[in-house]
């Protein structure tokens, strides 16, 4: 069972996610559909790719497969989670990639739609950043992400909230292009895609890695990264790490206690 639908269509590739039973949540095999559709995409000189959910969707997608973090005792989120290898190839691929949202998109699809590089989102869609919920500490790299996307400061609140972002502020504070209704979603973003392709695929290619080269250009000593390391693994060594764990497979509301 392929968790994907791909199409291309005058030089524009479309992923729609396709595992509505798990809400599209990003399962190592659903990533695996997307990695091998950017792939195929490349091959076929696909200039601009869209990544969108089913028509109608009321949840874009729920983020990282939680069934599938660790217990506890190692780190949730390391260099080879199937999520970190997402947005790596997002940031990697030559072609822009535009996140048609509607419905809600949670935790580590949020750093998924942000790290495309266009968000159209319709007007009743919502982001919300959740690890806190689950006592999972975002990785170094994503929060990168997020932080070249949004200030500090809403990154803050929506990581310590974890509460919903409606897309209307979304797009006060740049996180969205542009918002339209669901009935214009698809004929807005088709329209945008076309007018990329009619423009130079290698001065885009160009012109997109040198903006994530400026977007990621953070120093970072060795000090600071082992501090880093060392208080990411605080968190998956504690207690509030496997209750969160828990507490989401046994669909309750988890009792966090900061040990």
């Amino acid at each position: 069972m392929s968790f994907v639908i791909t199409t291309i269509e005058d030089s524009i590739g479309t992923i729609l996610l396709n595992h509505v039973q798990k809400r599209n949540a990003l399962s190592q095999p659903l990533i695996a559909d997307i990695l091998e559709a950017f792939g195929t995409f490349r091959q076929q000189n696909v200039r601009v790719i869209i990544l969108r959910a089913p028509e109608g969707a009321t949840v874009w997608s729920a983020g990282h497969d939680v069934s599938e973090l660790p217990q506890g005792h190692r780190d949730p989120l390391g260099w080879d989670d199937p999520l970190r290898r997402l947005i790596r190839e997002v940031e990697n691929c030559p072609a822009p990639i535009i996140a048609m949202i509607e419905g809600s998109v949670w935790g580590g699809a949020c750093e998924v739609a942000f790290a495309c590089d266009l968000v159209i989102a319709a007007d009743d869609a919502t982001f919300a950043i959740t690890p806190a919920k689950l006592g999972v500490p975002y990785n170094l790299s994503g929060l990168l992400t997020f932080m070249s996307t949004i200030s500090l400061h809403i990154v803050k609140e929506m990581a310590f909230t974890g509460s919903p972002m409606k897309a209307e502020r979304a797009e006060r504070l740049g996180i969205v292009n542009r918002i339209v209704s669901r009935k214009e979603l698809q004929q807005h973003t088709y329209e945008i895609a076309r007018q990329i392709v009619r423009n130079s695929p290698l001065s885009i290619a160009v012109m997109k890695e040198e903006l994530n080269l400026l977007a990621n250009a953070h120093d970072l000593s060795p000090l600071t990264f082992e501090r880093i390391q060392a208080l990411r693994r605080e968190v998956y060594n504690s207690q509030d790490y496997q209750e969160g764990i828990r507490a989401f497979l046994e669909k309750r509301p988890p009792t966090f206690t900061g040990k």
